[in-house]
């Protein structure tokens, strides 16, 4: 957990399996470049003008390689559940399962909603404006 005296009023998570839900995937970061751009490619989060810019890529892979790290080598650590509500997006053709979302009502002592939208794990780009209805009103019953 953080080191601050004050937890988030709200935790919005997306596409993210709970943290203490073991790893299934096979790891990513570190394939050599040209299977790492065919993961991309893959993952269909890139815009293929990107993925067809060496220059581009040269710039982005370094970037993308450490976001992808970052995820996929996190180890959890149990501690106690925060006690703000979490509200979890997730994407209905997305790899990560119900399932891995639903684990998150294990992260809080408050409430915590999954919202499933239409997309992949990129749902987040064609459902915005309903993602940023949910979070406006979640944040309006704080205030």
């Amino acid at each position: 957990r953080c080191k601050w005296k004050k937890e988030p009023v709200h935790l919005f998570v997306s596409g993210r399996r709970a943290p203490q839900m073991p790893r299934t995937r096979e790891l990513t970061y570190n394939l050599p470049e040209a299977e790492f751009i065919e993961e991309l490619r893959r993952l269909n989060g890139t815009p293929p003008e990107v993925l067809a810019n060496p220059e581009l890529m040269q710039l982005m892979i370094p970037v993308l390689r450490a976001d992808f790290s970052v995820c996929q080598t996190y180890e959890y650590v149990p501690e106690p559940p925060l006690s703000c509500p979490i509200t979890v997006f997730g994407g209905l053709e997305d790899e990560t399962t119900r399932e891995e979302l639903d684990a998150w009502r294990g992260q809080t002592s408050a409430t915590c909603s999954v919202r499933m939208a239409p997309g992949n794990h990129f749902f987040l780009h064609s459902n915005q404006p309903q993602i940023l209805r949910i979070v406006e009103q979640e944040l309006r019953r704080l205030a």
